[in-house]
């Protein structure tokens, strides 16, 4: 049998947790366990965390919003994302992000095929808590600039403007 033949439970607070990006990666599924097909994290930012403008020459991308509010940069057009809404992101569609709002957002973050999540695990640190770190660290910066293009990522630009 190989991953995809075998069905997979992971409860409310069970697998890896991850601290990337001031923010909570918790891994649902990864790509291991779904032989390469895809990944799956439910991610907790703070108001104000924002990617650079990026685009992933690998995997597409799939966004639903559990709780708060972010503003979405696909392709040139600006969306705004609440509770409810869904983006869908094709491979080597530029892209970024900001979470807007004064309350943390909580989003359920897919990708296909699973491998972009290691890179998490890569440049973040365990997290000792299952919430939002309290302090950013230092060294994580330079750990994406090594990880990043070992995954097909690649910045293009900066982050949303608040």
């Amino acid at each position: 049998m190989d991953a995809t033949d075998v069905a997979r439970h992971r409860p409310t607070g069970e697998g890896e947790a991850v601290w990337a990006m001031g923010s909570l990666f918790e891994m649902k599924l990864r790509s291991g366990e779904t032989d390469g097909l895809l990944g799956l994290a439910e991610v907790t930012q703070p108001p104000g965390v924002a990617t650079p403008l990026h685009v992933h020459t690998r995997e597409a991308e799939v966004f639903y919003v559990l709780e708060g509010m972010l503003t979405y940069e696909a392709g040139g057009e600006l969306h705004k994302l609440a509770a409810g809404s869904t983006m869908y992101l094709p491979m080597g569609v530029p892209h970024r992000f900001r979470i807007t709002g004064d309350s943390p957002a909580r989003i359920l973050a897919m990708v296909f095929p699973g491998g972009l999540l290691d890179l998490y695990g890569q440049v973040g640190v365990p997290a000792a808590s299952r919430s939002i770190p309290t302090s950013p660290d230092p060294e994580e910066f330079a750990r994406w600039g090594a990880a990043a293009p070992g995954f097909g990522l690649e910045v293009l630009g900066p982050p949303l403007e608040p």
